[in-house]
């Protein structure tokens, strides 16, 4: 699996030289001068285009009176997600690039659909036979699946019998059913078809694009520990990892 963040909301350059004339202290706060914007346009009589030059010093300047860490503007989200007025955090959205996962991944990610956007690699117009371009389909394997022994399974070997481990039996499914793709597909049956026979394992890509609260959501329904299965819970942790790079002040947010 490899997670890569490909963009994420920021200031527009306009809107960037116009707090350059007004205001140089607070520019390397993007993201949070954008949920500030959001989130004082619902209490403030100022303009959503004044908050950052008439608020900013308040809120970015000064350390926050909660006593905890951060100025008044980490505060002031941690009170806007408590009290649950997370429309605000909307506005923030980041883009993925997911690759190398399992379809069985693919079909768990996208029950979450608010605030979710996917596109996804096809099985319909990407041919995944061992002759194609692809080379055929890659898979992965689940880190349950190892060397324990099948009861009442062997086979023969120049060194004689051996037992069937759950490994064999993953890697000869995954034989079977890329030559059952190749035979159909060599029979003249379309793609969209043929992939009937690809299993849950089959890797596939995609580009996801999420906002901030949809993703906080995602995490605390999928990250380690809180029962969700062992990929999904890697891909939430990789999805927090890229978002805090880029807007470090979310992290409290997520834990």
């Amino acid at each position: 699996m490899q997670v890569i963040m490909i963009a994420h909301t920021q200031l527009s350059k306009s809107f960037r030289d116009y707090l350059f004339d007004r205001i140089s202290l607070y520019l390397g706060q993007e993201g949070q001068q954008i949920a500030l914007t959001a989130i004082r346009t619902c209490y403030s009589a100022n303009k959503p285009s004044e908050i950052v030059t008439k608020e900013g010093h308040k809120y970015f300047g000064e350390k926050a009176t909660d006593g905890e860490k951060g100025t008044e503007a980490d505060r002031l989200i941690r009170q806007i997600v408590h009290s649950k007025h997370l429309s605000t955090l909307e506005h923030l959205t980041f883009t993925f690039a997911v690759e190398d996962v399992s379809r069985a991944l693919l079909a768990q990610l996208t029950r979450h659909r608010v605030g979710f956007s996917y596109s996804a690699q096809s099985q319909r117009y990407v041919k995944l036979g061992s002759g194609d371009r692809s080379g055929g389909f890659d898979n992965v394997k689940p880190a349950t699946i190892g060397e324990s022994i099948v009861p009442k399974y062997q086979y023969m070997t120049d060194n004689g019998w051996k037992d069937y481990t759950a490994n064999d039996v993953f890697d000869q499914a995954m034989r079977d059913a890329q030559n059952a793709y190749d035979k159909l597909r060599s029979a003249g049956v379309p793609a969209e078809d043929a992939r009937a026979v690809l299993p849950n394992a089959a890797t596939t890509n995609l580009v996801m694009t999420a906002n901030l609260r949809a993703l906080l959501d995602f995490y605390s329904k999928r990250k380690p520990g809180n029962g969700a299965q062992g990929k999904i819970a890697q891909l939430a942790v990789a999805l927090k990892d890229e978002v805090i790079k880029v807007e470090p002040w979310t992290e409290s947010f997520f834990n």
